[in-house]
């Protein structure tokens, strides 16, 4: 089934205990666009860059099979950049400069030859911005999950709120989980997001795994334990790609195919943090995937006599 990603595309400089980036390939939609590329070849994007983004970037994306028709490339004008820096324990970061650049008047067009997204990734941007996306196209997907942050809930909560009643799924981390609803118990927190609108809510827990609720249905998905994690940056979004082109491949949004739907995001994920940036997930084998799943299977599998 087809998948729309909706997001940004940008330039990241990165620094970490491990060592420091100049400007890389990043922005939500370039790794959720990427990592659902291993689970379906109908992966159409739509962002926005300036002219200073290099054609073999494009170039990357196009090798993963990425429809980039919606990807608009503004002429004098520059990419949004974000340079961060990791503490030690790579659970913080301070952000050391924000250019918002094209993205300050983001301004998504949906491509003809796209309105026929089945499934659809609305990646962290505005509010405003989520819900035109949704408002400008001819027919509802069949699935729709939406990527937020604790920024919006400050400054645009009344949108948000608007934007909620309109998806079917919501992605957010436990902290923003327990601002949304205003409770510290993450299973009240999640009964009172899903009254707002969505009916799917994953809250995603870092190192500790990720958590699904639905209906009256919850599963926890463990975090796989690394020996090292060598840059965050994008872990999220890489998850989140993992889940909804996992959904898109399979066509099946039961509960029971959303937990292996969780599993494949979260192995997508384990492979993110290992490089910087997205350059892990640019050069995975199937082969790879597949050996990293079945970790999370042994992970959490047992049996009680």
């Amino acid at each position: 089934m087809s998948l729309l990603t909706v997001g940004s595309v940008a330039f990241d400089k990165l620094e970490t205990p491990f060592g420091k980036t100049d400007k890389i390939i990043g922005g939500a939609a370039t790794f959720i666009t990427l990592t659902a590329s291993y689970f379906t070849r109908k992966n159409n994007l739509v962002a926005v860059v300036g002219d200073d983004f290099p054609q073999e970037m494009i170039n990357v994306l196009s090798d993963h099979h990425i429809n980039t028709d919606g990807l608009e490339i503004r002429k004098g004008e520059k990419t949004f950049f974000w340079h961060g820096r990791y503490h030690t324990d790579m659970n913080n970061r301070d952000t050391i400069e924000v250019q918002l650049n094209v993205m300050g008047d983001f301004d998504p067009k949906i491509p003809e030859n796209f309105q026929d997204c089945q499934y659809l990734m609305l990646g962290n941007t505005s509010p405003s911005v989520q819900l035109k996306v949704l408002n400008s196209l001819h027919n509802r997907p069949k699935f729709v999950m939406l990527d937020t942050m604790n920024f919006w809930m400050d400054v645009a909560m009344g949108e948000l709120k608007n934007v909620l009643k309109q998806i079917d799924c919501l992605t957010i981390n436990d902290e923003e989980a327990r601002i949304l609803s205003g409770d510290y118990s993450l299973r009240r927190a999640a009964k009172t997001i899903m009254a707002m609108g969505p009916k799917t809510l994953i809250i995603k827990k870092g190192e500790h795994g990720a958590l699904l609720f639905k209906e009256d249905k919850i599963f926890f998905c463990p975090a796989l334990p690394l020996e090292e994690v060598f840059d965050p940056t994008g872990a999220g979004d890489t998850f989140a790609g993992g889940f909804i082109g996992y959904l898109a491949k399979t066509d099946d949004i039961s509960f029971e195919n959303l937990k292996r739907a969780i599993i494949y995001g979260s192995a997508m994920a384990s492979f993110c943090v290992e490089k910087f940036g997205s350059e892990r997930i640019q050069h995975l084998l199937q082969s790879e995937i597949d050996d990293r799943v079945a970790e999370f299977v042994q992970l959490s599998s047992f049996e009680i006599k």
